[in-house]
């Protein structure tokens, strides 16, 4: 027998409404026509501190999946770091969460590729199944500020081109406050 993987949520919280024109680099990025009610997970992080959806009432969160054993997220992490830092001030944040079933190897992985600034929660027992399925990385979730999922890309983005801000502060204006 298979485990089973999770789906797109399908409970529908309200209507999206017009998509957000994209930039070609955005191009892969589905925008939901329904925002979906995700079930409430949380993820712990290398100390045993505790997240989930709920600390960001208001805020836009790009949960970015990666695993230590994702050669593209090596990549992809440095740019997440970026788009963390020039969104501080923003309703945007950036949850990363590891999917590694051995979660006491990502710090010493982190640190052996230059990484080790970067905070990230982790997800041993692939609780984020229960939201979407966690069967590429990378690939990101957005959640607008109640917690719903908007959006998601699944595969590697180039997150320093220099369309991605500009299109991220529509989604956080869309978004945010929803």
């Amino acid at each position: 027998m298979f485990p089973v993987q999770a789906a797109i949520p399908t409970q529908k919280v309200y209507d999206t409404g017009q998509p957000i024109e994209k930039p070609m680099i955005m191009s892969r990025f589905i925008e939901m026509s329904s925002a979906r009610k995700v079930p409430d997970v949380s993820f712990n992080d290398t100390n045993g501190d505790s997240i989930n959806l709920k600390q960001f009432d208001g805020k836009v969160v790009l949960m970015s999946l990666w695993a230590t054993w994702c050669a593209p997220c090596i990549s992809e992490i440095p740019q997440m770091e970026a788009i963390r830092q020039a969104n501080i001030d923003n309703d945007l944040v950036v949850l990363p969460v590891s999917i590694d079933e051995e979660s006491d190897k990502v710090a010493a992985f982190l640190a052996r590729h230059d990484l080790a600034y970067y905070h990230t929660w982790l997800d041993p027992e692939m609780n984020i199944d229960n939201v979407m399925p966690a069967d590429v990385v990378p690939a990101t979730y957005v959640f607008d500020g109640s917690g719903n999922l908007i959006g998601f890309l699944r595969g590697y983005l180039d997150w320093s081109d220099k369309d991605i801000q500009p299109y991220l502060e529509k989604l956080i204006s869309k978004y945010a406050n929803r």
